[in-house]
C-alpha cells in the first residue's frame, strides 16, 4: 500500500493512492477550513473501517440490515503531539431483528479484532463505543 503526497500550500496537501483517487487535506483554522484534517481522517478511518466489519457480520448472520450511521468524538491532549486519549464512537444501526447483544458483540469485535485502523492505534488511546438500534 502506498500514497503519494503533494504540497498545495502551507496548510493544504493533496494525497493520491495507487488507484489514482485523490483527496485534499488541510490544517487550516476553522473559518478557512475546506477539507478534513489528518486527525479528522483518523476518526473517519476508524469509524468506517469498523463499520465495514459490523455490516459484514450483520449480513453473515442473516439479520435485517438497512443502514448504519455513526458519530465519532475524539479527545486530544493539549500538548504536542496532541494525540487522541479517547475516541468515542456511537453507531446507529437500522435493523428490524438485530438484538442488542448482537450489536454490542459485532461492534466490539470490529473495533478490537477486525478493524486494521483500530489495531494500529496505540495503547495511549482508549476506543469506546455505544449504539442505538432503530427498528
Amino acid at each position: 500500500m502506498k500514497v503519494l503526497m503533494d504540497y498545495v500550500n502551507d496548510n493544504t496537501f493533496k494525497v493520491k493512492n495507487e488507484s489514482k483517487n485523490e483527496l485534499l487535506i488541510d490544517m487550516c483554522d476553522p473559518d478557512k477550513k475546506n477539507h478534513l484534517s489528518p486527525m479528522e481522517l483518523l476518526l473517519s478511518a476508524v469509524t468506517s473501517c469498523a463499520a465495514v466489519e459490523i455490516v459484514s457480520m450483520i449480513k453473515k448472520r442473516k439479520r435485517n440490515f438497512q443502514n448504519i450511521l455513526a458519530e465519532t468524538h475524539g479527545v486530544r491532549v493539549d500538548d504536542s503531539p496532541r494525540y487522541f486519549t479517547s475516541i468515542d464512537i456511537k453507531y446507529i444501526i437500522y435493523s428490524k431483528d438485530l438484538t442488542e447483544s448482537e450489536a454490542d458483540r459485532y461492534i466490539s469485535l470490529s473495533l478490537e479484532k477486525y478493524c486494521s485502523v483500530g489495531a494500529t492505534i496505540n495503547d495511549k488511546t482508549k476506543i469506546n463505543h455505544s449504539f442505538n438500534i432503530i427498528r
